[in-house]
Protein backbone atom coordinates (compact mmCIF):
# COMPACT_ATOMS: atom_id res chain seq x y z
CA UNK A 1 0.00 0.00 0.00
CA UNK A 2 1.43 3.32 -1.06
CA UNK A 3 0.00 6.80 -0.46
CA UNK A 4 0.54 9.91 -2.57
CA UNK A 5 -0.36 13.05 -0.64
CA UNK A 6 -0.43 16.68 -1.78
CA UNK A 7 -2.22 19.60 -0.11
CA UNK A 8 -4.71 17.43 1.86
CA UNK A 9 -5.49 15.22 -1.11
CA UNK A 10 -4.53 11.53 -0.96
CA UNK A 11 -4.32 8.94 -3.74
CA UNK A 12 -3.67 5.29 -2.80
CA UNK A 13 -2.04 2.54 -4.86
CA UNK A 14 -2.88 -1.05 -3.86
CA UNK A 15 -4.19 -2.54 -0.64
CA UNK A 16 -2.57 -5.95 -0.25
CA UNK A 17 -1.84 -8.68 2.25
CA UNK A 18 1.39 -10.39 3.27
CA UNK A 19 1.63 -14.01 4.27
CA UNK A 20 2.61 -14.62 7.93
CA UNK A 21 6.19 -15.23 8.98
CA UNK A 22 7.31 -18.46 10.65
CA UNK A 23 7.21 -16.67 14.03
CA UNK A 24 3.50 -15.85 13.64
CA UNK A 25 1.72 -19.09 14.62
CA UNK A 26 -2.00 -19.11 13.83
CA UNK A 27 -1.94 -15.86 11.84
CA UNK A 28 -3.75 -15.90 8.48
CA UNK A 29 -2.47 -12.66 6.93
CA UNK A 30 -0.66 -9.44 7.71
CA UNK A 31 -2.38 -6.29 6.40
CA UNK A 32 -1.28 -2.64 6.15
CA UNK A 33 -1.47 -0.35 9.15
CA UNK A 34 -3.84 2.47 8.16
CA UNK A 35 -3.59 4.46 11.41
CA UNK A 36 -2.01 7.35 9.46
CA UNK A 37 -5.29 7.77 7.56
CA UNK A 38 -7.51 8.04 10.64
CA UNK A 39 -9.32 11.37 10.44
CA UNK A 40 -8.19 11.83 6.82
CA UNK A 41 -10.81 9.58 5.20
CA UNK A 42 -12.47 12.53 3.41
CA UNK A 43 -9.12 13.48 1.88
CA UNK A 44 -8.80 10.15 0.02
CA UNK A 45 -9.61 10.82 -3.63
CA UNK A 46 -9.34 7.20 -4.79
CA UNK A 47 -7.66 3.80 -4.69
CA UNK A 48 -5.94 2.28 -7.76
CA UNK A 49 -5.39 -1.50 -7.80
CA UNK A 50 -2.55 -2.40 -10.16
CA UNK A 51 -3.42 -6.09 -10.65
CA UNK A 52 -5.27 -9.03 -9.16
CA UNK A 53 -2.65 -10.66 -6.94
CA UNK A 54 -3.66 -10.88 -3.29
CA UNK A 55 -0.52 -9.07 -2.14
CA UNK A 56 -2.00 -6.06 -3.95
CA UNK A 57 -5.77 -6.47 -3.42
CA UNK A 58 -6.18 -8.90 -0.52
CA UNK A 59 -6.72 -6.34 2.26
CA UNK A 60 -9.61 -4.59 0.51
CA UNK A 61 -12.34 -6.47 2.46
CA UNK A 62 -10.56 -5.81 5.76
CA UNK A 63 -9.68 -2.14 5.34
CA UNK A 64 -11.86 -0.46 2.71
CA UNK A 65 -14.47 0.60 5.28
CA UNK A 66 -11.80 1.82 7.71
CA UNK A 67 -10.49 4.25 5.07
CA UNK A 68 -13.94 5.58 4.18
CA UNK A 69 -14.80 3.26 1.24
CA UNK A 70 -13.23 5.52 -1.43
CA UNK A 71 -13.80 5.01 -5.18
CA UNK A 72 -11.67 2.18 -6.61
CA UNK A 73 -10.10 2.06 -10.08
CA UNK A 74 -9.12 -1.32 -11.55
CA UNK A 75 -8.86 -3.23 -14.82
CA UNK A 76 -11.69 -5.71 -15.63
CA UNK A 77 -10.02 -8.88 -14.33
CA UNK A 78 -8.77 -7.16 -11.15
CA UNK A 79 -12.25 -5.75 -10.60
CA UNK A 80 -13.81 -9.20 -11.03
CA UNK A 81 -11.48 -10.84 -8.51
CA UNK A 82 -12.01 -8.04 -5.96
CA UNK A 83 -15.82 -8.19 -6.26
CA UNK A 84 -15.87 -11.99 -5.95
CA UNK A 85 -13.67 -11.84 -2.86
CA UNK A 86 -15.88 -9.14 -1.35
CA UNK A 87 -18.89 -11.49 -1.62
CA UNK A 88 -17.16 -13.86 0.81
CA UNK A 89 -17.12 -11.13 3.50
CA UNK A 90 -20.75 -10.81 4.51
CA UNK A 91 -21.77 -7.40 5.78
CA UNK A 92 -19.01 -5.54 3.96
CA UNK A 93 -19.79 -2.29 2.14
CA UNK A 94 -20.74 -2.19 -1.53
CA UNK A 95 -17.65 -1.27 -3.53
CA UNK A 96 -17.55 1.59 -6.02
CA UNK A 97 -15.19 0.23 -8.71
CA UNK A 98 -14.60 2.08 -12.00
CA UNK A 99 -13.19 -0.08 -14.80
CA UNK A 100 -10.00 1.25 -16.40
CA UNK A 101 -7.68 -0.08 -19.11
CA UNK A 102 -4.56 0.73 -21.11
CA UNK A 103 -4.83 4.42 -22.03
CA UNK A 104 -7.51 5.38 -19.48
CA UNK A 105 -7.13 8.87 -18.01
CA UNK A 106 -8.69 10.20 -14.81
CA UNK A 107 -8.16 13.16 -12.49
CA UNK A 108 -8.19 12.77 -8.72
CA UNK A 109 -7.72 16.14 -7.04
CA UNK A 110 -4.24 17.45 -7.94
CA UNK A 111 -3.27 14.12 -9.57
CA UNK A 112 -3.72 13.52 -13.32
CA UNK A 113 -3.46 9.79 -13.92
CA UNK A 114 -2.85 7.87 -17.13
CA UNK A 115 -2.72 4.07 -17.05
CA UNK A 116 -0.66 1.77 -19.25
CA UNK A 117 -0.44 -1.97 -19.91
CA UNK A 118 2.44 -4.07 -18.62
CA UNK A 119 3.44 -7.72 -18.63
CA UNK A 120 3.44 -9.43 -15.27
CA UNK A 121 2.17 -12.97 -14.72
CA UNK A 122 -1.51 -12.13 -14.47
CA UNK A 123 -3.51 -10.37 -17.21
CA UNK A 124 -4.66 -6.78 -16.82
CA UNK A 125 -1.60 -5.49 -14.97
CA UNK A 126 -1.43 -1.70 -15.20
CA UNK A 127 1.20 0.89 -14.30
CA UNK A 128 0.37 4.57 -13.91
CA UNK A 129 1.82 7.92 -15.03
CA UNK A 130 1.03 10.56 -12.39
CA UNK A 131 1.18 14.25 -13.25
CA UNK A 132 1.54 16.22 -10.01
CA UNK A 133 2.15 19.91 -9.21
CA UNK A 134 5.81 19.11 -8.40
CA UNK A 135 6.60 16.90 -11.40
CA UNK A 136 5.72 13.71 -13.26
CA UNK A 137 5.91 10.36 -11.48
CA UNK A 138 5.95 6.99 -13.20
CA UNK A 139 4.86 4.08 -11.02
CA UNK A 140 5.99 0.92 -12.78
CA UNK A 141 3.76 -1.53 -10.90
CA UNK A 142 5.16 -5.08 -11.09
CA UNK A 143 6.45 -5.67 -14.59
CA UNK A 144 8.76 -7.49 -16.94
CA UNK A 145 9.75 -6.98 -20.57
CA UNK A 146 8.66 -10.18 -22.35
CA UNK A 147 9.15 -9.85 -26.12
CA UNK A 148 7.10 -13.00 -26.73
CA UNK A 149 4.35 -13.25 -24.12
CA UNK A 150 1.69 -15.92 -24.49
CA UNK A 151 -2.02 -15.01 -24.71
CA UNK A 152 -1.47 -11.27 -24.24
CA UNK A 153 0.39 -8.39 -25.90
CA UNK A 154 3.79 -7.24 -24.59
CA UNK A 155 4.38 -4.28 -22.30
CA UNK A 156 3.44 -1.07 -24.09
CA UNK A 157 6.98 0.25 -24.62
CA UNK A 158 5.84 2.92 -27.09
CA UNK A 159 3.72 4.39 -24.32
CA UNK A 160 6.71 4.30 -21.96
CA UNK A 161 8.80 6.32 -24.44
CA UNK A 162 5.89 8.74 -24.77
CA UNK A 163 5.84 9.29 -21.02
CA UNK A 164 9.62 9.73 -20.97
CA UNK A 165 9.35 12.49 -23.56
CA UNK A 166 7.23 14.50 -21.11
CA UNK A 167 10.01 14.38 -18.52
CA UNK A 168 10.00 12.03 -15.54
CA UNK A 169 10.78 13.60 -12.21
CA UNK A 170 10.50 10.36 -10.19
CA UNK A 171 10.56 6.73 -11.30
CA UNK A 172 9.17 4.30 -8.71
CA UNK A 173 10.27 0.88 -9.95
CA UNK A 174 9.56 -2.74 -9.07
CA UNK A 175 12.79 -4.11 -7.55
CA UNK A 176 11.86 -7.65 -6.49
CA UNK A 177 14.13 -9.03 -9.23
CA UNK A 178 16.92 -6.52 -8.71
CA UNK A 179 19.21 -9.17 -7.21
CA UNK A 180 18.71 -11.59 -10.13
CA UNK A 181 21.18 -10.99 -12.94
CA UNK A 182 19.97 -11.08 -16.52
CA UNK A 183 16.56 -11.07 -18.18
CA UNK A 184 13.44 -12.93 -17.05
CA UNK A 185 12.34 -15.97 -19.05
CA UNK A 186 9.82 -15.45 -21.81
CA UNK A 187 6.49 -17.23 -21.46
CA UNK A 188 7.13 -18.57 -24.98
CA UNK A 189 10.08 -20.58 -23.59
CA UNK A 190 7.92 -21.90 -20.77
CA UNK A 191 5.20 -22.89 -23.25
CA UNK A 192 7.70 -24.81 -25.40
CA UNK A 193 9.09 -26.69 -22.38
CA UNK A 194 5.62 -27.54 -21.10
CA UNK A 195 4.77 -28.90 -24.53
CA UNK A 196 7.75 -31.28 -24.33
CA UNK A 197 6.27 -32.68 -21.11
CA UNK A 198 2.85 -33.09 -22.76
CA UNK A 199 4.46 -34.94 -25.68
CA UNK A 200 6.34 -37.39 -23.45
CA UNK A 201 3.75 -38.05 -20.74
CA UNK A 202 1.74 -41.26 -21.13
CA UNK A 203 -0.31 -41.11 -17.91
CA UNK A 204 -2.15 -38.36 -16.09
CA UNK A 205 -0.67 -34.89 -15.86
CA UNK A 206 -1.18 -33.07 -12.56
CA UNK A 207 0.05 -29.48 -12.75
CA UNK A 208 0.22 -27.29 -9.66
CA UNK A 209 0.66 -23.54 -10.00
CA UNK A 210 -0.49 -20.29 -8.44
CA UNK A 211 -4.24 -19.70 -8.87
CA UNK A 212 -3.49 -16.18 -10.11
CA UNK A 213 -1.14 -17.37 -12.90
CA UNK A 214 -3.93 -17.29 -15.46
CA UNK A 215 -1.53 -17.03 -18.40
CA UNK A 216 0.01 -20.34 -17.29
CA UNK A 217 -3.44 -21.84 -16.86
CA UNK A 218 -4.29 -20.81 -20.43
CA UNK A 219 -1.09 -22.43 -21.71
CA UNK A 220 -2.00 -25.67 -19.94
CA UNK A 221 -5.54 -25.60 -21.33
CA UNK A 222 -4.26 -24.93 -24.86
CA UNK A 223 -1.78 -27.82 -24.65
CA UNK A 224 -4.37 -30.15 -23.14
CA UNK A 225 -6.73 -29.45 -26.04
CA UNK A 226 -3.92 -29.93 -28.56
CA UNK A 227 -3.03 -33.35 -27.10
CA UNK A 228 -6.60 -34.53 -26.54
CA UNK A 229 -6.76 -34.20 -22.76
CA UNK A 230 -9.73 -33.23 -20.62
CA UNK A 231 -9.03 -30.66 -17.89
CA UNK A 232 -10.10 -30.75 -14.26
CA UNK A 233 -9.52 -27.66 -12.10
CA UNK A 234 -9.15 -28.04 -8.35
CA UNK A 235 -8.54 -25.75 -5.39
CA UNK A 236 -10.97 -23.06 -4.22
CA UNK A 237 -8.97 -20.06 -5.47
CA UNK A 238 -8.11 -21.84 -8.74
CA UNK A 239 -11.74 -22.63 -9.54
CA UNK A 240 -12.85 -19.13 -8.54
CA UNK A 241 -10.26 -17.38 -10.73
CA UNK A 242 -10.92 -19.70 -13.66
CA UNK A 243 -14.64 -18.93 -13.62
CA UNK A 244 -14.02 -15.17 -13.41
CA UNK A 245 -11.49 -15.35 -16.27
CA UNK A 246 -13.88 -17.41 -18.42
CA UNK A 247 -16.74 -14.96 -17.85
CA UNK A 248 -14.55 -11.98 -18.79
CA UNK A 249 -13.03 -13.71 -21.82
CA UNK A 250 -9.49 -13.94 -20.42
CA UNK A 251 -9.50 -17.75 -20.47
CA UNK A 252 -10.43 -19.51 -23.71
CA UNK A 253 -11.53 -23.11 -23.21
CA UNK A 254 -13.52 -25.36 -25.54
CA UNK A 255 -16.97 -26.45 -24.42
CA UNK A 256 -16.17 -30.11 -23.66
CA UNK A 257 -12.61 -29.67 -22.35
CA UNK A 258 -13.45 -28.99 -18.72
CA UNK A 259 -14.70 -31.87 -16.57
CA UNK A 260 -15.80 -32.08 -12.95
CA UNK A 261 -13.74 -33.97 -10.32
CA UNK A 262 -16.28 -36.78 -10.07
CA UNK A 263 -15.87 -37.46 -13.82
CA UNK A 264 -12.11 -38.05 -13.71
CA UNK A 265 -12.37 -41.85 -13.65
CA UNK A 266 -14.54 -41.82 -16.80
CA UNK A 267 -11.44 -41.18 -18.95
CA UNK A 268 -8.16 -43.07 -19.46
CA UNK A 269 -5.13 -41.58 -17.63
CA UNK A 270 -3.49 -40.30 -20.83
CA UNK A 271 -6.59 -38.15 -21.47
CA UNK A 272 -6.51 -36.24 -18.16
CA UNK A 273 -4.87 -33.00 -17.03
CA UNK A 274 -5.45 -31.79 -13.48
CA UNK A 275 -4.66 -28.10 -12.92
CA UNK A 276 -4.62 -27.33 -9.22
CA UNK A 277 -3.27 -25.26 -6.35
CA UNK A 278 -0.61 -26.43 -3.92
CA UNK A 279 2.77 -25.92 -5.57
CA UNK A 280 3.98 -24.30 -2.31
CA UNK A 281 3.00 -27.31 -0.20
CA UNK A 282 0.06 -25.48 1.42
CA UNK A 283 -1.57 -27.78 3.97
CA UNK A 284 -5.13 -27.90 2.61
CA UNK A 285 -4.40 -27.12 -1.05
CA UNK A 286 -5.42 -29.63 -3.70
CA UNK A 287 -1.97 -31.09 -4.44
CA UNK A 288 -1.20 -31.67 -0.77
CA UNK A 289 -4.49 -33.54 -0.36
CA UNK A 290 -3.53 -35.67 -3.37
CA UNK A 291 -0.09 -36.35 -1.90
CA UNK A 292 -1.53 -37.33 1.50
CA UNK A 293 -4.23 -39.53 -0.11
CA UNK A 294 -7.01 -37.34 1.30
CA UNK A 295 -8.38 -36.12 -2.04
CA UNK A 296 -11.90 -37.51 -2.64
CA UNK A 297 -11.46 -38.00 -6.41
CA UNK A 298 -7.75 -38.01 -7.36
CA UNK A 299 -5.63 -40.96 -6.22
CA UNK A 300 -2.01 -41.09 -7.39
CA UNK A 301 -1.04 -43.95 -9.69
CA UNK A 302 2.43 -45.10 -10.64
CA UNK A 303 3.21 -43.36 -13.93
CA UNK A 304 1.42 -40.11 -13.12
CA UNK A 305 3.43 -36.97 -13.87
CA UNK A 306 3.44 -34.00 -11.48
CA UNK A 307 4.52 -30.56 -12.71
CA UNK A 308 5.28 -27.85 -10.13
CA UNK A 309 4.99 -24.79 -12.35
CA UNK A 310 6.08 -22.17 -9.86
CA UNK A 311 9.24 -21.18 -8.04
CA UNK A 312 9.44 -21.78 -4.30
CA UNK A 313 8.41 -18.82 -2.17
CA UNK A 314 11.18 -18.11 0.40
CA UNK A 315 10.35 -19.90 3.64
CA UNK A 316 8.52 -22.76 1.92
CA UNK A 317 11.61 -24.72 0.86
CA UNK A 318 11.31 -27.47 3.48
CA UNK A 319 7.57 -27.94 2.93
CA UNK A 320 7.96 -28.16 -0.85
CA UNK A 321 10.81 -30.65 -0.50
CA UNK A 322 8.64 -32.87 1.70
CA UNK A 323 5.83 -32.62 -0.85
CA UNK A 324 8.15 -33.71 -3.68
CA UNK A 325 9.41 -36.64 -1.62
CA UNK A 326 5.87 -37.81 -0.81
CA UNK A 327 4.89 -37.67 -4.48
CA UNK A 328 8.01 -39.54 -5.62
CA UNK A 329 7.48 -42.29 -3.00
CA UNK A 330 4.12 -43.01 -4.60
CA UNK A 331 5.70 -43.61 -8.00
CA UNK A 332 4.94 -40.29 -9.64
CA UNK A 333 7.38 -38.44 -11.88
CA UNK A 334 8.00 -34.86 -10.69
CA UNK A 335 9.12 -31.89 -12.78
CA UNK A 336 10.02 -28.62 -11.09
CA UNK A 337 11.71 -25.36 -12.07
CA UNK A 338 15.19 -26.53 -11.05
CA UNK A 339 14.98 -29.46 -13.45
CA UNK A 340 13.46 -27.57 -16.37
CA UNK A 341 12.42 -24.01 -17.26
CA UNK A 342 8.70 -24.49 -16.59
CA UNK A 343 8.13 -21.32 -14.60
CA UNK A 344 8.82 -17.67 -15.30
CA UNK A 345 8.44 -15.09 -12.58
CA UNK A 346 6.51 -11.92 -13.15
CA UNK A 347 9.25 -9.52 -12.10
CA UNK A 348 11.86 -7.61 -14.05
CA UNK A 349 15.45 -8.68 -13.49
CA UNK A 350 18.57 -6.51 -13.65
CA UNK A 351 18.54 -5.99 -17.44
CA UNK A 352 14.86 -5.04 -17.48
CA UNK A 353 15.02 -2.69 -14.47
CA UNK A 354 18.05 -0.99 -16.05
CA UNK A 355 16.11 -0.82 -19.32
CA UNK A 356 13.20 0.91 -17.59
CA UNK A 357 15.55 3.45 -15.99
CA UNK A 358 17.27 4.12 -19.32
CA UNK A 359 13.93 4.66 -21.08
CA UNK A 360 12.60 7.00 -18.40
CA UNK A 361 15.83 8.92 -17.65
CA UNK A 362 14.31 10.06 -14.34
CA UNK A 363 15.67 12.89 -12.25
CA UNK A 364 14.88 10.94 -9.06
CA UNK A 365 14.54 7.21 -8.41
CA UNK A 366 12.87 5.08 -5.75
CA UNK A 367 12.89 1.25 -5.62
CA UNK A 368 9.72 -0.41 -4.31
CA UNK A 369 8.50 -3.91 -3.45
CA UNK A 370 10.65 -6.68 -2.07
CA UNK A 371 12.95 -7.18 0.88
CA UNK A 372 15.46 -4.53 1.96
CA UNK A 373 18.32 -6.24 0.11
CA UNK A 374 16.27 -6.05 -3.11
CA UNK A 375 15.64 -2.34 -2.59
CA UNK A 376 19.38 -1.80 -2.08
CA UNK A 377 20.05 -3.74 -5.28
CA UNK A 378 17.57 -1.46 -7.07
CA UNK A 379 19.46 1.56 -5.77
CA UNK A 380 22.73 0.15 -7.14
CA UNK A 381 21.16 -0.40 -10.57
CA UNK A 382 19.94 3.21 -10.64
CA UNK A 383 23.42 4.49 -9.75
CA UNK A 384 24.95 2.41 -12.55
CA UNK A 385 22.42 3.94 -14.92
CA UNK A 386 23.57 7.44 -14.00
CA UNK A 387 21.13 8.55 -11.31
CA UNK A 388 23.08 10.48 -8.63
CA UNK A 389 22.98 8.89 -5.18
CA UNK A 390 21.54 12.07 -3.66
CA UNK A 391 18.59 11.74 -6.05
CA UNK A 392 17.66 8.23 -4.87
CA UNK A 393 15.21 7.51 -2.05
CA UNK A 394 15.64 4.23 -0.17
CA UNK A 395 12.46 3.96 1.90
CA UNK A 396 11.05 1.25 4.16
CA UNK A 397 7.55 0.65 5.47
CA UNK A 398 6.30 3.69 7.37
CA UNK A 399 8.78 6.14 5.84
CA UNK A 400 7.62 9.28 4.05
CA UNK A 401 9.36 10.27 0.83
CA UNK A 402 9.22 14.03 0.38
CA UNK A 403 9.45 15.15 -3.24
CA UNK A 404 9.91 18.69 -4.50
CA UNK A 405 11.02 19.90 -7.93
CA UNK A 406 14.69 19.92 -6.93
CA UNK A 407 15.02 17.50 -4.02
CA UNK A 408 13.96 14.13 -2.68
CA UNK A 409 14.36 13.08 0.95
CA UNK A 410 13.17 10.38 3.32
CA UNK A 411 11.53 11.02 6.69
CA UNK A 412 12.08 7.84 8.70
CA UNK A 413 9.12 6.22 10.50
CA UNK A 414 6.74 9.03 9.62
CA UNK A 415 3.68 6.76 9.83
CA UNK A 416 2.80 3.76 12.04
CA UNK A 417 3.80 0.59 10.18
CA UNK A 418 3.80 -2.22 12.75
CA UNK A 419 2.20 -5.46 11.57
CA UNK A 420 -1.59 -5.67 11.74
CA UNK A 421 -2.39 -9.37 11.93
CA UNK A 422 -5.55 -11.13 10.82
CA UNK A 423 -6.55 -14.27 12.72
CA UNK A 424 -9.95 -15.62 11.69
CA UNK A 425 -12.45 -12.82 12.24
CA UNK A 426 -10.04 -10.86 14.43
CA UNK A 427 -8.23 -7.91 12.86
CA UNK A 428 -5.40 -6.43 14.88
CA UNK A 429 -6.46 -8.11 18.13
CA UNK A 430 -3.42 -10.39 18.05
CA UNK A 431 -0.35 -8.41 19.09
CA UNK A 432 3.18 -9.13 20.23
CA UNK A 433 2.10 -10.43 23.66
CA UNK A 434 -0.30 -12.98 22.17
CA UNK A 435 2.32 -14.05 19.62
CA UNK A 436 4.91 -14.56 22.36
CA UNK A 437 2.43 -16.72 24.26
CA UNK A 438 1.76 -18.79 21.13
CA UNK A 439 5.47 -19.20 20.49
CA UNK A 440 6.02 -20.31 24.09
CA UNK A 441 3.19 -22.83 23.81
CA UNK A 442 4.60 -24.13 20.53
CA UNK A 443 8.13 -24.48 21.90
CA UNK A 444 7.64 -25.83 25.44
CA UNK A 445 3.93 -26.40 25.96
CA UNK A 446 1.62 -25.57 28.85
CA UNK A 447 1.56 -26.64 32.49
CA UNK A 448 -1.60 -25.95 34.54
CA UNK A 449 -1.64 -26.34 38.34
CA UNK A 450 -5.03 -26.32 40.08
CA UNK A 451 -4.93 -26.01 43.89
CA UNK A 452 -7.96 -26.06 46.20
CA UNK A 453 -7.46 -23.92 49.32
CA UNK A 454 -9.51 -23.92 52.54
CA UNK A 455 -10.91 -20.41 52.95
CA UNK A 456 -10.69 -20.56 56.78
CA UNK A 457 -7.23 -22.02 57.25
CA UNK A 458 -5.55 -20.90 54.01
CA UNK A 459 -4.09 -24.41 53.63
CA UNK A 460 -4.19 -26.58 50.52
CA UNK A 461 -6.84 -29.28 50.55
CA UNK A 462 -5.81 -32.59 49.05
CA UNK A 463 -3.33 -32.85 46.20
CA UNK A 464 -3.17 -30.19 43.45
CA UNK A 465 -4.36 -31.28 40.01
CA UNK A 466 -1.98 -30.92 37.08
CA UNK A 467 -2.73 -30.64 33.36
CA UNK A 468 0.15 -30.80 30.88
CA UNK A 469 -0.10 -30.14 27.15
CA UNK A 470 3.02 -30.25 24.97
CA UNK A 471 5.37 -30.37 27.96
CA UNK A 472 5.57 -33.85 29.48
CA UNK A 473 3.48 -36.99 29.20
CA UNK A 474 1.86 -37.28 32.63
CA UNK A 475 1.88 -41.07 32.86
CA UNK A 476 5.64 -41.19 32.33
CA UNK A 477 6.52 -38.31 34.67
CA UNK A 478 5.09 -39.39 38.02
CA UNK A 479 8.17 -38.44 40.07
CA UNK A 480 8.30 -34.96 38.52
CA UNK A 481 4.59 -34.42 39.14
CA UNK A 482 4.82 -35.58 42.75
CA UNK A 483 7.70 -33.16 43.38
CA UNK A 484 5.78 -30.34 41.69
CA UNK A 485 2.68 -30.97 43.82
CA UNK A 486 4.81 -30.94 46.98
CA UNK A 487 6.48 -27.68 45.85
CA UNK A 488 3.08 -26.10 45.12
CA UNK A 489 1.73 -26.95 48.57
CA UNK A 490 4.84 -25.45 50.19
CA UNK A 491 4.52 -22.20 48.18
CA UNK A 492 0.83 -21.72 49.00
CA UNK A 493 1.07 -22.68 52.67
CA UNK A 494 4.03 -20.34 53.16
CA UNK A 495 2.23 -17.44 51.42
CA UNK A 496 -0.96 -17.91 53.47
CA UNK A 497 0.62 -18.84 56.78
CA UNK A 498 0.61 -15.37 58.40
CA UNK A 499 -3.15 -15.40 58.97
CA UNK A 500 -3.64 -11.98 57.37
CA UNK A 501 -5.72 -11.27 54.28
CA UNK A 502 -4.24 -13.19 51.37
CA UNK A 503 -3.27 -11.45 48.13
CA UNK A 504 -4.08 -14.25 45.71
CA UNK A 505 -2.52 -12.42 42.75
CA UNK A 506 0.76 -12.46 44.65
CA UNK A 507 0.31 -16.15 45.47
CA UNK A 508 -0.29 -17.06 41.84
CA UNK A 509 2.73 -15.01 40.74
CA UNK A 510 4.84 -16.91 43.29
CA UNK A 511 3.50 -20.22 41.97
CA UNK A 512 4.16 -19.19 38.35
CA UNK A 513 7.72 -18.03 38.99
CA UNK A 514 8.87 -20.70 41.43
CA UNK A 515 7.20 -23.67 39.72
CA UNK A 516 8.50 -22.38 36.38
CA UNK A 517 12.03 -22.22 37.80
CA UNK A 518 11.65 -25.64 39.42
CA UNK A 519 10.50 -27.26 36.15
CA UNK A 520 13.40 -25.66 34.30
CA UNK A 521 15.96 -27.10 36.74
CA UNK A 522 14.46 -30.57 36.23
CA UNK A 523 13.83 -30.50 32.46
CA UNK A 524 15.68 -27.49 30.95
CA UNK A 525 12.34 -26.49 29.41
CA UNK A 526 10.16 -23.46 30.10
CA UNK A 527 6.48 -24.33 29.69
CA UNK A 528 3.82 -21.69 30.15
CA UNK A 529 2.80 -22.15 33.80
CA UNK A 530 -0.85 -21.33 34.53
CA UNK A 531 -1.69 -21.42 38.26
CA UNK A 532 -5.34 -21.75 39.33
CA UNK A 533 -6.36 -21.31 42.98
CA UNK A 534 -9.90 -22.24 44.08
CA UNK A 535 -11.10 -21.18 47.56
CA UNK A 536 -13.66 -23.44 49.25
Amino acid sequence: MMLFEYDKSIFIIDLGIRMPEENMPGIDYVIPNVAYLKGKEKDIAGLFLTHGHYDHIGAVPYLIEKIGNPPIFAAPLTRGIVLKRQEEFHGGPKLDITTIQDGSKIQLGPFDLEFFRENHNIPDTLGVFIKTPVGNILYSSEFKFDPNPVNEPPTNEAKLHSFASRGISLLISDSIGAETVGHSFSEKTIFENLEEIFKETKGRLIVATFASLLNRVQQLVTLSEKYGRRVMFDGHSMKTNVEIAKQLGYLKIQKHTQIQPKEIDNYPPEKITVICTGAQGEGRAALMRIATKEHPHVKLHRGDTIVLSSSVVPGNERTVQQLKDDLLRQGAKVFHYKLMDIHAGGHAQTEEISGMIQIMKPKFFMPMNGQYSMLVAGVELAKKCGVPEKNIALAENGDAVVLSRNKISVQKAAAPSNDIMVDGLGIGDVGEVVLRDRQALAQDGMFVIIATVDRKTGKVRGSPDIISRGFVYLRESKDLLASTRKKTIEIINKATGSGTTVNWSYVKDEMRNKIGGFLYTKTRRRPMVLPVVIEV
